[in-house]
């Protein structure tokens, strides 16, 4: 048994660090080792329980335990083990905000790559259904679901109760889940032409020129804030184009544990994006996931490829790069619209990126702007959010956001995530409606 939580705090106060994923090792998906790891990491939890509030996977393991023959982990069927690592989504939040335990302490305990590492084995042995693997499929379906005259099919079914319920029936997602409608032309084929001429200036970490990874969300479903963010950067000075071609980031796939289908994603980004780097471009996207899978994920599984590690240093949050260019003085502050109170919502993604609260730092340049930040998880996480064994468990953990975006009672509610901030207006009945914090950035400017 290991010692208790309240004990053996050497190197706690130290910064936390990162193991590379040893993903390619056989152990890595040896359940008996797995196992041994999991009841070695759950002891701790059970002895700490700091982390109850963030997500669903943290109350479960403590219902086993507190309803097990010994009210220990022992007591616990392994077997049982599996339900704790199906509600966890990835969000990165336990380790990064809440647990004392991360490496370097001695205990080293990573709770999402242990997750992470058992969705992997079963993945591995074929446990993992046929729907899971078509709902993270995200480029394929957008693709399809983006042909014309299948698009308005699409569209159709899925705002259609009778196929709402079969679809339910077959892949598993609730009928009441809100799904994204599909966009003809998609965001690539809109912004295609997007001007990356201009002299480019040097601005702390910054180059000054922008490549943007348009993301499957934002190609296929929420194109708008792709052109708001290439409009701010261009107002600003910097020069915008897309890259030249992609594909899923894979953020899907690994939280399904599908990690060789990550590593073809890679195949297909990392040359791309690395090339496009040393012609001078820095790499931004508009969804938060895509962001982290290529600054932490990606470098945590291939530590040692050396494009993936310069991808990682110039891949950056679009108000991270704005902050950036703001503290050298190269950003706009000429704005011209009124925004007044913002209910803004910081997703998971965003704040486990170590890089602060960014977005609300330079909203707050606007004049008379009024920010109320909630820095709570929107139970939305990729595929959680809609399917219907888990959907009733996203609901109760958006709860709380949206209960607190209707007392603020703001002018405006926003989400760096437009998943996230999709799935908390739907429960709010869109009273407010979501929209994108580059969008308002970009109506402050009045371009």
């Amino acid at each position: 048994m290991a010692d208790s939580p309240t004990t053996a705090r050497e190197g706690s106060l130290d910064a936390p660090t990162r193991h590379a994923l040893d993903w390619r090792n056989p152990q890595f998906y040896d359940q008996p080792a797995i196992d041994a790891e999991l009841e070695r990491v759950f002891h701790i939890c059970h002895g700490c329980r700091r982390c109850v509030s963030l997500c669903q996977a943290f109350p479960t393991l403590f219902d086993l335990v507190d309803e097990s023959s010994t009210m220990e982990v022992d007591g616990v069927a392994k077997a049982d083990f599996a339900k704790v690592v199906e509600q966890c989504y990835l969000c990165d939040l336990c380790y990064q905000t809440k647990c004392p335990y991360v490496p370097p302490h001695p205990w080293n305990v990573d709770f999402p790559h242990l997750m992470l590492r058992a969705k992997a084995a079963e993945y591995q042995r074929g446990e993992t259904g046929l729907a899971a693997k078509i709902l993270s499929s995200t480029t394929a379906i957008g693709r399809l679901a983006t042909i014309p005259v299948v698009v308005e099919a699409v569209n159709g079914l899925n705002r259609n109760a009778k196929a709402r319920k079969l679809l339910e029936k077959t892949l598993g997602v609730d009928r009441d889940a809100r799904v994204p409608a599909y966009v003809r032309p998609t965001a690539r084929k809109r912004f295609k032409t997007l001007d990356g001429s201009g002299p480019a200036q040097q601005a702390g970490r910054t180059r000054g020129k922008v490549a943007l990874f348009a993301t499957c969300y934002c190609n296929y479903s929420a194109p708008q804030p792709v052109e708001d963010l290439a409009a701010v950067f261009r107002h600003n000075g910097i020069a915008v184009e897309l890259v030249e071609r992609e594909v899923c980031c894979g953020m899907p796939k690994l939280e399904l544990g599908d990690l060789d289908t990550v590593a073809k994603y890679k195949e297909k980004n990392i040359p791309v994006l690395a090339a496009a780097i040393r012609d001078g471009w820095d790499i931004s996207a508009t969804i938060p996931s895509c962001v982290l899978m290529f600054k932490q994920e990606l470098p945590l599984m291939f530590p040692d490829d050396e494009d993936v590690q310069l991808v990682k240093r110039h891949f950056f949050d679009p108000f991270e790069y704005l902050w950036q260019r703001h503290q050298a003085g190269l950003l706009k502050t000429d704005f011209s619209q009124a925004l007044g109170r913002i209910a803004y919502h910081a997703p998971c993604h965003q704040r486990v990126q170590n890089i602060g609260p960014k977005t609300r730092d330079v909203l707050a340049l606007i004049p008379g702007v009024e920010i109320q930040t909630i820095e709570r998880c929107s139970g939305h996480d990729g595929t959680y959010g809609v399917k219907v064994k888990t959907y009733a468990f996203s609901r109760k953990i958006a709860k709380p956001v949206e209960t607190r975006v209707q007392q603020i009672a703001a002018e405006h509610f926003a989400s760096d995530c437009p998943m996230a901030g999709s799935h908390l207006a739907h429960g709010m009945g869109d009273r407010p409606p979501a929209q994108s914090p580059i969008s308002l950035l970009r109506r402050a400017y009045g371009i």
